[in-house]
C-alpha cells in the first residue's frame, strides 16, 4: 500500500486546490528544494499546454520601492527602449545569455505579436538610465516564440540576479515581472524572488542558455490586423516609426517606439508606444 505524501497548507489555493505556483512558493518558504521535472527542470508553460490543462497567468512582480503610485516598474524602467533582439554591444564584459521561449494565453493559445520590453543591469550591477545599454523590446512571431541575446546580469545590494520585463498582448494588461536563476545564493533572501518565475537555464552555446514560457491572463491570440492606409489618422496595420505623428480620438499623439500598429494598440491604451503630442 502506498501513501501519498501531504501538501504543505501554504500550497493551497483560494479554492482549496494545489497549483504548481503555490507549490513551489511553499517549498521555497519551507526550506526546500524547488520541486522539478524527472528532467531535472521545472514544468513550462508549454509542457501543460500539450495535456491541454488551462494555465496559470504568469505572476506580476516590481521592485518595491515605486518613486510615484503609476510607476510600477520600479526605478529603472525607462520607455522608448530600442526594437532589437540583441541587447549585448561589442566589447560588453560578462556571460554572455539566451533567453528564448513562448507566450501563451490562459487557454494554451500561442499569442502573436505581444510586446516584449526587456531591461536589466549590467556584469557590474549597474542599470544604464543615460542610454538605453540593456534595453530593448521585441514582439513574438507568428508561433508566439521569442529569443533574446544578452548577458547574465549582475548583482547589486538586495536583489538577486534578475531580468526585467513588460508584457502586452495588443488591447490587454501590460504584465511587469521579472525572470530569475536557479541556484542563487540570494534567491533565498530577496523578498522579491519568486520560484514561479525561475528560469530553465544550463550551460551551453559559449555561455547560457535560458527557456521560459509566459502566460498572460487572456484567452486566444489577436487576429491579423487590416492593411489599409490610414487617411491621415491612427489605424492598425500599419509601420511607425519613432516621431511619426497620428491623431486617434480628436488628440495627437507621437509614436515613442517603432512598431506595426493593431487592433488594442491605439495610442491611448498603449502608453509604451504613443505619447501625447
Amino acid at each position: 500500500m502506498t501513501h501519498s505524501r501531504p501538501q504543505p497548507p501554504e500550497a493551497a489555493g483560494p479554492d482549496g486546490r494545489i497549483s504548481r505556483k503555490n507549490l513551489l512558493r511553499a517549498a521555497v518558504a519551507a526550506g526546500a528544494a524547488v520541486p522539478l521535472l524527472a528532467t531535472g527542470t521545472v514544468a513550462l508553460a508549454r509542457d501543460t499546454g500539450a495535456r491541454q490543462q488551462p494555465l496559470i497567468p504568469t505572476p506580476y512582480c516590481d521592485d518595491g520601492d515605486d518613486p510615484t503610485p503609476d510607476q510600477m516598474e520600479g526605478p529603472y524602467f525607462k520607455p522608448n527602449s530600442p526594437r532589437r533582439t540583441n541587447l549585448v554591444a561589442p566589447g560588453s564584459p560578462g556571460t554572455r545569455l539566451t533567453v528564448s521561449g513562448y507566450v501563451f494565453g490562459r487557454d494554451c493559445t500561442p499569442l502573436p505579436g505581444v510586446l516584449l520590453d526587456f531591461w536589466q543591469a549590467d556584469n557590474a550591477g549597474a542599470y544604464d538610465m543615460a542610454g538605453y545599454a540593456f534595453r530593448g523590446h521585441q514582439f513574438t512571431d507568428a508561433a508566439g516564440a521569442f529569443a533574446l541575446q544578452t548577458i547574465v546580469p549582475g548583482l547589486y545590494p538586495g536583489r538577486t540576479r534578475h531580468l526585467h520585463v513588460k508584457a502586452q498582448a495588443p488591447g490587454e494588461p501590460v504584465l511587469t515581472t521579472q525572470l530569475y536563476f536557479p541556484g542563487e545564493p540570494r534567491n533565498s533572501t530577496d523578498a522579491l524572488f519568486d520560484p514561479a518565475l525561475l528560469m530553465n537555464v544550463r550551460d551551453g552555446g559559449g555561455g547560457r542558455q535560458g527557456t521560459f514560457d509566459f502566460v498572460l491572463d487572456v484567452t486566444g491570440g489577436p487576429t491579423d490586423p487590416p492593411t489599409d492606409p490610414p487617411d491621415g489618422t491612427w489605424a492598425p496595420g500599419r509601420p511607425y516609426a519613432a516621431g511619426d505623428r497620428v491623431t486617434y480620438g480628436g488628440a495627437a499623439y507621437r509614436c515613442l517606439q517603432a512598431h506595426t500598429s493593431l487592433t488594442g494598440w491605439e495610442p491611448p491604451n498603449a502608453p509604451a508606444l504613443w505619447g501625447r503630442a
